[in-house]
C-alpha cells in the first residue's frame, strides 16, 4: 500500500482561495457537512439546488458491476437512514428524467479520488477506481444524512474533488481479550467506511484469548479460546461459566467479503513470540519453559510465557499463517512482537543453542531472528510482514516489513529513516481505550484522557521527517484495547466519534483541517450514528457542571466547561431547557442553593451536544466521585468496571491498582467535620512478574488494613484513620470518618493500607459534612 499521493502547488492554491478555479473577489466555497472534509469543493456552474425524493434513481454503468454494487449500496443506505426509497438502473440517464443520481466513470483520477458535481438536477458522481466510486456516494450520502429528518433531502449545488492525503486510514479492534461477535465487527466495518476509513487491524489472538479457527490445531480455539474469569470481575457470571468465543473459517470468509464490499482491508494480527498464553495452554510444546498456568489467562499485563525458536515451534506458527493467508487475501500480516518478556530464552535449551549459532549473547537477537524467519516465510507467499515498534529494537529487519509505532512517534521516524514504510499508532493520542473526558462518566477503560479534540490535533507529519522519509509513511490508525472494554456497546462508545477524529487527520488535507468546522459538523455525525445504531459516546460534545462551597453559606459557585472548547455555551438555573436565548456562560457565577443547572454547548446558534443536567444543594456541592478526584500516581490510571449484579454494566472506579492513593483537590473544609468514603473491592488480575512490578504497598496497622485521610500531602501524618471492614472481592461498604476543625481550602488525600495489593481497593465517592454548604 502506496503512500497517497498529496495535492500540487494548484490544488493548494485553490485551495486556499476557496476552490479550483476561484479567483480573488468571488464568493467562497460553499460549506458541506460531510466527514473527513473534501480536499476541495465549490460553487457549482448551475446554483439551484437538487432534491432527491422518493422513487428517484441511481443510474451505473451499463457491464460495471463495481458501479452497479455501489449504487445498490448507496440505495440501501437511503433507505435505512433516510426513510428513501431509491432505485437502480443500468444504463445511460435519459434526457427526460426528473432528479436523479448518476455514476460514471472517469479516467486520470488518483486510486480512491473522486468528483461529485451537483446540479442541473442530477447529482453526478465520477471516480477511475472502485473505491473512488464508493467514497463519492458516501460523501453523497452525507450530503443527503446532513438533517436527521426523514424522506426528500435537497442537496447543494456544488462541485467536490476530493483523494486521501494517506492510503492506510484505520482501526484496530481487540477482539483477543473481549470477544465481538461478527454481526458487531460488520457494524464497526460500516460505520468506519462511512467516515472512508479504510483498514481493520483485527487483533485475533493474545494472552487472553485465541479466537480463529485453525483446523489443524483445532485446541487452539477449543481451549485457547476460553477463560476462567477472575473471582468478582466483571467477566465473572453467577453460574460460574467460562469467558470466550471465536470465529469459524466460515465466518471469517463472510466479514472479510463484507469489508471488501466496503472497501475495507483487513489485516489480522497473530501474537508472536509473546503474547502468547491462550496458545500455550493448547499446544505447551511450542512454548519456551514450563507451561503457563491457566489463571494467567485471566490476567491484564506482560506475562513472561513466549513461543520457543526450535524447527517444531516455527512449523507450527507457519501452518497458522498458511491457514490465515488462505483467509485473508490483503497483502500485509501482523505479528505483533511488542512487550516480549525474554527471560525464558535465557533458560532454554533451544533459544540458548540459536543463540550461539547465530555468533550472539543477547535475547535481542533472538527476537531479530525469530522476525527474520516469519517475515522470510511471508513474503515467499506474496505477503508483508507488520510489526509493533519493538521489533525494530530487536535488532535489522528485513527491507519489505512495516513498523507500526505505538510508543509515540519515534518507532515511525526511525523506521522510515532506515527505509521501511511506518504507520503511526501512538499512544495516548490514537489509543481509544483511554477515557475521553475527565470528570465525566465513560466506559471502562484506561483513565489517562484523551479528548476528541487531542485525537483530531494528531499531527500524522512529525516535524523529525525528512521529505524523503516521509514517502515511508503509509498513514496511521486508531487503536480500541479490549482489557477493560467488556460489550459491544461500551466498543462504540470508545470508538466513535474519535474514529471520525482519524478518519479525517488520514484523509483531508492539512489546509482543510480546522477543528470548529469539524466541531460544527458533528451534529450531523451523531444523526448518522443513531440511524447505524452505532453507540457513538456524546460525551464528547457535553458540558461540565462543577458546583463547589461559595463564598457565602447556602452558595454554591459553579463553573461549565465544555468539551468543544468552541463556540459557547448557554445554561439556565430554573430547571428549564436551555437554548441560544439563555443566559451565556463566560465566567464561574455564585448560585443560592438549592438549584438545578442545565447546560449545552452552542454552535452557530444552535445546540451541539446533549444538555447537562444537575441538582445541587448541600450534599452534592461536596460530593466527588472517583473521575473527579485526582490520582496520586496517575501511571496505570484505569477506570475499571466492577463486579455486576446482574446482566447490565457494573460500576466504574478510576484507580491505579498498583498505587491506592486518591486527591480531593482545593477541598473547602471551612465547618467541615466528617468525612464518608465509599469502598470497593475490586479483582486484582493484573501480572506484576519480575522486572514489571511497581505496586506500592502501605503496611497495615491492623489485619484487615485501614483508610488514611491526610491533608496537604500524602506524605504528611494522618489526619484521620478507620479500620476497614472484613469484605470480598466484588463488596462495597461505607466507611464515615471524623475530621479535626479546619478553615479553608486544602488538598485530601486518601489511601489504603494492606499486606498485598489483592483486592484492588478503590474509592468510589467522598462525600464531606458539616458545617455552611
Amino acid at each position: 500500500m502506496a503512500r497517497a499521493s498529496r495535492p500540487g502547488l494548484a490544488a493548494i492554491l485553490a485551495l486556499w482561495l476557496g476552490a479550483p478555479g476561484v479567483a480573488l473577489g468571488q464568493a467562497p466555497a460553499p460549506q458541506v457537512n460531510v466527514i473527513p472534509a473534501p480536499l476541495s469543493v465549490a460553487a457549482s456552474a448551475d446554483p439551484a439546488p437538487v432534491t432527491i425524493a422518493d422513487g428517484e434513481t441511481i443510474f451505473a454503468p451499463s457491464g460495471d458491476a463495481a458501479a452497479l454494487g455501489v449504487a445498490r449500496y448507496l440505495s440501501e443506505l437511503a433507505l435505512r437512514t433516510r426513510g428513501l426509497n431509491l432505485k437502480v438502473a443500468v444504463g445511460q440517464r435519459p434526457p427526460t428524467t426528473g432528479p436523479a443520481i448518476v455514476l460514471a466513470r472517469r479516467r486520470g483520477l488518483d486510486a480512491e479520488a473522486y468528483a461529485l458535481d451537483v446540479g442541473t438536477s442530477q447529482a453526478r458522481i465520477s471516480a477511475t477506481s472502485d473505491a473512488g466510486l464508493f467514497y463519492g456516494a458516501v460523501t453523497l450520502w452525507q450530503l443527503l444524512t446532513a438533517t436527521d429528518q426523514r424522506g426528500a433531502a435537497i442537496i447543494p449545488a456544488v462541485h467536490i474533488e476530493d483523494r486521501p492525503q494517506f492510503a492506510w486510514r484505520g482501526l484496530m479492534i481487540d477482539s483477543a481479550r473481549h470477544f465481538q461477535p461478527p454481526a458487531e465487527i460488520e457494524r464497526i466495518i460500516d460505520a468506519m467506511a462511512l467516515s472512508k476509513l479504510n483498514v481493520l487491524h483485527w487483533h485475533l489472538t493474545d494472552d487472553q484469548g485465541w479466537r480463529l479457527e485453525i483446523r489443524k490445531y483445532p485446541k487452539l480455539t477449543e481451549v485457547g479460546a476460553w477463560r476462567t474469569p477472575a473471582p468478582g470481575s466483571p467477566d465473572a457470571e453467577p453460574s460460574g461459566a467460562r469467558y470466550g468465543g471465536f470465529y469459524t473459517q466460515a465466518q471469517v470468509r463472510e466479514v472479510v467479503r463484507y469489508a471488501e464490499a466496503r472497501h475495507v482491508a483487513i489485516v489480522p494480527e497473530i501474537e508472536m513470540p509473546g503474547h502468547a498464553v491462550s496458545a500455550l495452554l493448547a499446544y505447551p510444546q511450542f512454548g519456551a519453559g514450563a507451561p503457563p498456568d491457566p489463571a494467567s489467562q485471566s490476567k491484564w499485563g506482560i506475562l513472561p510465557n513466549l513461543y520457543n525458536v526450535d524447527d517444531a515451534t516455527f512449523g507450527f506458527l507457519q501452518d497458522v499463517l498458511t491457514e490465515v493467508m488462505a483467509l485473508f487475501p490483503g497483502r500485509y500480516i501482523h505479528v505483533g512482537g511488542d512487550e516480549v518478556s525474554k527471560e525464558r530464552w535465557n533458560a532454554a535449551p533451544a533459544a540458548q543453542a540459536r543463540l550461539q549459532a547465530l555468533g550472539q549473547t543477547e535475547a535481542a537477537a533472538l527476537q531479530a531472528d525469530f522476525t527474520g524467519k516469519i517475515a522470510t516465510f511471508l513474503e515467499a507467499h506474496g505477503r508483508r510482514l507488520v510489526g509493533w515498534d519493538e521489533i525494530l529494537a530487536a535488532g535489522a529487519l528485513p527491507g519489505d516489513a512495516v513498523v507500526m509505532s505505538w510508543h509515540g512517534i519515534d518507532g515511525a521516524v526511525t523506521a522510515a529513516g532506515k527505509g521501511h514504510d511506518a504507520i503511526l499508532a501512538p499512544a495516548p493520542w490514537l489509543y481509544f481505550d483511554n477515557q475521553q473526558a475527565a470528570g465525566l462518566s465513560s466506559p471502562p477503560g484506561r483513565g489517562f484522557t484523551v479528548r476528541l479534540r487531542d485525537v483530531y490535533g494528531f499531527n500524522p507529519l512529525p516535524a523529525p521527517l525528512t521529505p524523503e522519509a516521509t514517502r515511508h509513511l503509509l498513514g496511521l490508525q486508531g487503536n480500541l484495547w479490549t482489557e477493560h472494554i467488556r460489550t459491544d456497546r461500551q466498543l462504540e462508545a470508545m470508538a466513535f466519534p474519535r474514529a471520525a477524529a482519524v478518519a479525517e487527520v488520514a484523509w483531508s488535507a492539512p489546509e482543510r483541517r480546522d477543528w470548529a468546522s469539524f466541531a460544527r459538523r458533528l451534529p450531523a455525525q451523531f444523526g448518522r450514528y443513531a440511524a447505524l445504531g452505532i453507540a457513538a459516546n456524546p460525551v464528547v460534545t457535553s458540558v461540565t457542571i462543577d458546583g463547589s462551597p461559595g463564598a457565602k453559606a447556602g452558595e454554591a459557585t459553579v463553573a461549565l466547561t465544555s468539551q468543544l472548547e468552541t463556540g459557547e455555551i448557554r445554561y439556565t438555573t430554573d430547571g428549564s431547557e436551555p437554548g441560544p436565548a439563555a443566559s451565556r456562560y463566560d465566567q464561574p457565577f455564585p448560585l443560592s442553593l438549592p438549584a438545578r443547572v442545565r447546560a449545552v454547548a452552542v454552535l452557530d446558534g444552535a445546540a451541539a451536544g446533549p444538555v447537562a443536567d444537575a441538582r445541587l444543594d448541600a450534599a452534592a456541592i461536596r460530593h466527588r466521585t472517583s473521575q473527579q478526584l485526582r490520582l496520586c500516581n496517575p501511571g496505570l490510571a484505569l477506570n475499571l468496571e466492577g463486579a455486576r449484579s446482574g446482566p447490565g454494566d457494573g460500576p466504574t472506579y478510576l484507580v491505579n491498582p498498583q498505587d491506592r492513593c486518591w486527591i480531593y483537590p482545593a477541598a473547602d473544609l471551612t465547618g467541615v467535620d466528617q468525612v464518608t468514603v465509599a469502598l470497593a473491592r475490586l479483582s486484582f488480575n493484573f501480572a506484576l512478574d519480575a522486572g514489571h512490578n511497581t505496586a506500592i504497598v502501605r503496611p497495615p496497622r491492623q489485619p484487615g488494613g485501614e483508610l488514611e485521610v491526610r491533608q496537604d500531602s500524602c506524605a504528611a501524618d494522618p489526619i484521620a484513620v478507620m479500620a476497614l471492614p472484613a469484605g470480598e472481592v466484588g463488596g462495597r461498604a461505607t466507611l464515615t470518618l471524623p475530621l479535626p476543625a479546619r478553615t479553608g481550602r486544602h488538598d485530601l488525600c486518601f489511601t489504603y493500607t494492606s499486606a498485598g495489593f489483592d483486592p484492588t481497593l478503590a474509592v468510589d465517592w467522598v462525600q464531606l459534612a458539616g458545617g455552611k454548604p
